[in-house]
């Protein structure tokens, strides 16, 4: 009995030890810094509903990343950019939306919640993802690239902010969640982007 016991026990000590130089040995890839991604086009995404999006995949595309919620004061701007996205899909823009629950938890619902959401009450037909953080400690490496690089216009004040993006994957403007979809300026930034 004593010598199964301490069979069992020096190879649960070799399995456990083996295990241990396995991890050691499997060198992960050092987390990029903000200014170390050289375009949005470096991200992969995961859409509304959990597939993974190149962003490289809207490359020669001008872009609209906005951080979207359903409970926000600013939530009716869904309605504007669906507008937008109506006017201009056709000349090369696409809107990507991402569900955030950064700003007084305006955003609480699943993917799920969100897509209908969307769909039923502001007809959104432009591409939504998979909820992230935009925002603190968790904040999405996507969001670390458009807010801390000075560059492309600081930080988030909150829910709706747009960073315009070239066709080369460069941030060209970053509106606040005041500058509303439908503002002059907004189509004018458009246009000289897709120029």
């Amino acid at each position: 009995m004593k010598k199964s016991l301490l069979l069992i026990g020096a190879v649960a000590l070799s399995i456990a030890c083996l295990s241990i130089v396995k991890a050691i040995s499997i060198k992960s890839e050092p987390a990029m810094t903000p200014s170390e991604y050289k375009s949005v086009y470096d991200f992969t995404m995961k859409n509304i509903d959990g597939k993974d999006i190149k962003l490289s995949s809207y490359k020669g595309k001008v872009l609209l990343i906005v951080n979207v919620a359903s409970r926000c004061g600013y939530t009716p701007q869904y309605e504007g950019l669906q507008k937008l996205y109506t006017t201009y899909k056709d000349k090369g823009l696409v809107i990507l939306g991402f569900p955030a629950n950064n700003f007084k938890e305006q955003e609480p619902g699943s993917n799920e919640e969100i897509k209908e959401f969307c769909s039923l009450k502001y007809g959104v037909s432009f591409p939504l993802f998979s909820k992230i953080s935009v925002k603190g400690d968790d904040k999405h490496p996507l969001y670390k690239y458009l807010t801390e690089n000075p560059e492309n216009g600081g930080e988030i004040t909150w829910n709706f902010n747009k960073f315009l993006v070239s066709k080369d994957g460069k941030v060209l403007a970053h509106f606040s969640q005041k500058d509303k979809p439908e503002d002059p300026k907004m189509a004018e930034a458009i246009e000289a982007a897709l120029k």
